[in-house]
């Protein structure tokens, strides 16, 4: 009996594989979450996508933290004059072990009363950090606009 238990263990535990496709599909959902309460100007969770740790790197901006990058953004989803929209293209994700880098355009269209409708492509690299609470949060970004 000891013997059959120990060859079905082996079976049960997952593949390495279907972890990476686990993490994979959490990241996505995190990333999805993200933009869907960016795009519904959701103060309260625009943050939830990032970790405590952050360092967030856009191209021509200061490097921003955590603290620093939440204001920003909660700042932004208060303008009533604006209203800002994110459609998401994730490349690829690769997942190793507790980390996983994840290569994503972010396209921004920015709608200002008054002014003509802006759309705006950002390239980026998200690193992502596997939680003790067992949630993906980006730990590190880098993102660049790649259309002028």
């Amino acid at each position: 009996m000891i013997a059959a238990a120990a060859l079905l263990l082996p079976s049960q535990r997952p593949s390495r594989a279907d972890s990476s496709e686990m993490a994979q599909n959490e990241i996505r959902t995190a990333l999805e979450k993200w933009r869907t309460a960016f795009n519904e100007r959701d103060q309260q969770r625009v943050c939830d996508l990032f970790a405590p740790d952050l360092i967030a790197n856009y191209q021509g901006q200061p490097e921003r933290d955590y603290t620093s990058l939440c204001q920003l953004l909660q700042t932004s989803l208060q303008d009533t004059q604006t209203t800002y929209r994110y459609l998401l293209g994730i490349n690829e994700i690769l997942v190793f072990g507790d980390a996983a880098i994840v290569r994503l355009i972010w396209t921004l269209e920015i709608d200002k009363v008054g002014k003509p409708k802006e759309i705006i492509e950002e390239s980026g690299v998200d690193i992502f950090r596997h939680q003790a609470g067992g949630s993906w949060k980006i730990s590190r970004y880098l993102a660049y606009p790649t259309s002028p």
